[in-house]
This record gives structure tokens, sequence and C-alpha cells, in this order.
């Protein structure tokens, strides 16, 4: 406990330390900056909630997701992307069906984004198993392959009626996800987020698929000659399981913030999730606090930019620096349970 106590307490210091250094050597003051940080994530319950709170939500999904394929073994660099096709797939049943499921709309939305994000990732996956491709480079090619399909859709099949704005029409009333207070955009997607780690968690750590997933991200070669694990199945699975978490989260964006598609609907929450599962040592209960982190590091970006002069572009420095302090204080080897070339167990 002393030393969890301890690696949060620098995991707060060191971001801080970095950006009193950056704006020290710029010139800027570096308490204004700082306070400025502070009010824009921390310093106000709206900014709590409506900022840090809701950048935190896309985060912390889209990480369980990261961290799911990374334990298992898999570079799954796609959540970017499979969150825009989550988006996306969630939008077509949200306005394809508008006026004619009622309350469903958004069950049914959010479970399309759930199965749009399943089939993005699953691409990648398929290619690895039966092509040999390498999931680093097929995931990066399916964000930008993703990036532009959304742009498609908002200047064709589902641009607003006036096809003037580069967007779809608004979702109805239904296909929102209610806000969890008067004056706050914080929306009950806080609540699935929050409650997929602890699932996640018990899901990995005390069930046999979860084992298999963690024997085979630990060495798979040993999984499948020892314990007779299917290795190709269980890292299919995984990229499978990752990329329904990350297209839960651009539903979730989707019906809980935007309310309508755009192009820029993710500010690049999928790339920043991967920092979030690293941060959280790909552990799911730890990607809450690290999401948290994370996100109030881009609110109070804005805030700093706006009130202190300081380029919001200064705390992706920041990000930076908090990744590498991550991993240089694990205790463990940090990619033990990553893929460092193809397996023997894996067929070519």
């Amino acid at each position: 406990m002393r030393r969890a106590v301890r690696t949060v307490a620098l995991a707060i210091a060191a971001p801080a330390a970095v950006l009193f250094l950056l704006m020290a050597v710029g010139g800027h003051d570096a308490g204004a900056a700082l306070r400025a940080l502070w009010e824009g994530s921390f310093g106000s319950w709206y900014a709590f909630t409506s900022a840090t709170l809701v950048r935190a939500i896309p985060l912390i999904l889209a990480g369980l997701g990261v961290a799911v394929a990374f334990r298992a073994g898999v570079w799954n660099i796609g959540a970017e992307g499979q969150l825009l096709a989550g988006a996306a797939a969630a939008a077509v049943v949200a306005l394809g069906s508008e006026g004619t499921l009622g309350s469903a709309a958004l069950p049914l939305a959010l479970a399309a984004g759930i199965v749009g994000g399943a089939l993005w990732a699953g691409i990648a996956a398929l290619l690895r198993e039966r092509y040999g491709v390498l999931e680093v480079i097929s995931t990066i090619m399916l964000n930008f392959i993703a990036l532009y399909l959304v742009g498609y859709l908002v200047r064709g099949p589902l641009q607003e009626g006036t096809h003037i704005y580069p967007q779809s029409a608004p979702l109805a009333a239904a296909a929102q996800l209610p806000r969890m207070g008067a004056g706050s955009r914080l929306h009950w997607g806080l609540v699935a987020a929050v409650a997929a780690a602890p699932a996640l968690w018990w899901w990995m750590s005390r069930t046999a698929a979860g084992f298999r997933l963690r024997a085979v991200g630990a060495n798979a070669d040993a999984a499948a000659m020892a314990g007779g694990i299917d290795v190709p199945r269980v890292r299919r699975d995984a990229f499978l399981l990752s990329g329904a978490f990350a297209g839960l989260a651009g539903a979730i964006q989707l019906t809980g913030v935007t309310f309508a598609l755009y192009e820029d609907l993710s500010p690049g929450y999928g790339f920043t999730a991967i920092a979030v599962a690293l941060l959280a040592r790909l552990e799911p209960l730890a990607v809450v606090p690290a999401g948290v982190l994370f996100a109030a590091l881009e609110s109070g970006s804005l805030a700093m930019q706006r009130d202190a002069g300081i380029p919001s572009v200064t705390v992706s420095i920041v990000e930076g620096a908090l990744i590498l302090f991550a991993l240089a204080t694990w205790s463990r080897r940090p990619f033990s349970a990553m893929p460092v070339g193809r397996r023997a167990a894996e067929p070519a």
C-alpha cells in the first residue's frame, strides 16, 4: 500500500515538475500555468465533471481495450480506428431507425458500437492469423481507413439534410445518453466506464478464459505446449474484445457528447488510450485513475492556453514524460506481455 501511494504521488508530481521546467525554459509564468491547469481540470465541480470526467470516459473504455490486447501479447495500435468504427455503426443504427425504435434506440446504438469496434479489430485479427500481417501495421492503417470512412459517411449517406455541413443529422433524444445532473455535461456513460474496469479485472483474474489470455501473453510457447491452449484463438478473441471496448467508447462519445457523427468526433482518444493502459501497467482497475489523470491534463491544457497563453501542445510533452516515468518505474519487464516476434505456437 505504501509503495502504491508513493507511485501515485510521483505520477502526479512528475508532470507538474516537467511542466514547471518547460515554463521556466520558455520564459512563461510557471505559477500561472500550473494554476490554470488545475483550475481547468479539478478547480471547480463543473470543470471536474463537465471537462475532466467527460474526457475520461472514452479514455477509460479504450484504455481497457488496449490493456486486454497487450496482456494477450497483441499489439493493437488501432483503438482510434475501432473507436471511430463504433461511433459510425452507432450512428447508422440511431439515425436509420429514428422514430421506430423508441426507448430501444439507445441500447441498440451502443450495441452496434460494440459490434462495429469488434468487427473493425477483427479485420486486423484475420490479417494476422490468415496472412501473417503484423498487427502493428494493419491496425495503424485501419486507423486511417476508419477516419476516411467517417469522412465519406458525413459527406455522403449520413450527411445532414441541408448538405452544407460535413456531419450527420443530430440524434433523436431517445438515442442520447441522459445527463447525470442539471447544468452538467457529464452523462451516464461514466457508470459504464467505471463498472467495466472491475468487471474486466474479475474476468481476467478469476475465470479460465482470463487465465488463458494472461498465459498466452506471458509466454505463448509454454501456453501452447504445456497448457494445450489454442494461442491463435485466444489472441483473436482478445483482439475482438479489445475492439469491442474501443467501439463502445466511440458509441458513448456519439450518444453522450457530440450527438452527431463528424470527422473530429475523437481528438485522438484511441492513441491516448495506449498511454493510459501503459501508465496503468495493463491492470484494469488502474486504468480508471490513469484515464482521469490524462483527461485532466487534456482539459487543463485548454484552460492553460486560454488563461495563461501557454500552447496546449505543451501538455503532450508532459504526457510523453509521464509515460517514460511509468515505464522506468515498473518493477518487472514492462513489455513481458508483448510479442517480440512470431512465436512457434503461432502459424506462419
